[in-house]
């Protein structure tokens, strides 16, 4: 059997087929699924995607029409799939529901720490050869408190980094971590821990009591020279609010590695187009924003783990197993 993948990035290539080796051909694409590129898939058994495919209604009509029994997604996060149509058609969907935590919340340290530190800001310059120091005096993290909004496997990374530069520690979350208790994190409620982080890293998934999370309240009960990472998924914050905060001269840094309008825009070459989104476009001319494409997961490490979760999960489904990694599981379809 062949697979079919979409948006695979040339990194990744090589990867998706040495990992199917001696268990299904692989055809990788680098076009993401959407509307205009589902027909391809048809004679597809099974379908593996990526976090910025599209699987709307139209999308798993198409998919549907055309054979396909399972979409084998290669992320975590699932809010680009409408599970109810899936269900209805009988289409089995499972994503990869944990890989390395280390890939992302160190990334997200390197975000924190290139906003605090002017990091780009600093190389720009060198590379004209100017070499003041002028605007690029960042502040000692030791002694200062971080917030962590989601303290699951990628928070609990992200708090003992936190640890070791020796800072007080924030938590929110439905349940309290025991790991990130006995580093000393004390849990409180989000309001709180909005007015009184120096810095504020968002771990949560995109569900609707999460979407803006981060919203114009919540930026305005920030400390002015706060600091945000956003690591997770872009609509955790109202980036119009956010944008408006920056326009008022306020906050130290922000490092967003996600941004909630970005299908159709990250993974891909648009340096040669007329960015039609203006709050992106804004938000990125601030000296004190740093915007990343969605890069946080992508380490050999992290990436070498979805895909061979992605592989186990279409031999699960082809054996008629069922795995914590089923979102969908198949049916007659109606």
């Amino acid at each position: 059997m062949e697979i079919l993948a979409f948006g695979v990035q040339s990194d990744e290539k090589p990867l998706l087929e040495k990992a199917f080796e001696g268990h299904h051909e692989v055809r990788c694409l680098d076009v993401f699924l959407n509307e205009d590129t589902a027909p391809i898939a048809a004679g597809y058994e099974i379908i593996s995607t990526s976090v910025n495919a599209t699987l709307n209604n139209r999308v798993l009509q198409t998919l549907a029409a055309g054979g396909t029994q399972m979409i084998a997604q290669r992320s975590t996060g699932f809010n680009n799939i409408d599970l109810e149509v899936a269900e209805r058609l009988g289409l089995t969907v499972a994503r990869v529901s944990h890989y390395s935590p280390y890939s992302v919340a160190e990334f997200a340290w390197t975000l924190a720490m290139a906003v605090n530190r002017r990091i780009v800001r600093a190389s720009n310059r060198t590379r004209d050869f100017d070499f003041r120091l002028d605007g690029l005096m960042g502040r000692d993290l030791r002694g200062r408190t971080v917030g962590v909004l989601g303290t699951g496997k990628i928070g609990e990374a992200f708090t003992r980094i936190a640890h070791g530069f020796g800072m007080k520690l924030l938590g929110w979350d439905i349940a309290e971590n025991p790991a990130c208790v006995e580093l000393g994190m004390k849990y409180v409620d989000k309001e709180s821990l909005f007015a009184e982080a120096d810095l504020i890293s968002l771990h949560v998934p995109l569900l609707p009591a999460t979407e803006h999370l981060v919203d114009s309240a919540a930026l305005r009960t920030m400390k002015d020279d706060a600091i945000l990472v956003n690591s997770s998924r872009g609509g955790l914050i109202d980036t119009k609010a956010l944008v408006s905060e920056l326009r008022e001269g306020r906050f130290t840094g922000v490092g967003l590695d996600v941004y909630e309008a970005e299908a159709g825009l990250f993974f891909l070459d648009k340096s040669l187009d007329v960015v039609e989104d203006d709050t992106l476009a804004r938000l990125v001319t601030f000296p004190n924003v740093l915007v990343t494409s969605h890069q946080a997961y992508y380490t050999v490490d992290a990436v070498s783990q979805i895909i061979e979760t992605t592989v186990a999960n279409i031999l699960d489904h082809q054996a008629g197993r069922r795995s914590e990694n089923v979102l969908v599981p198949s049916a007659p379809r109606s």
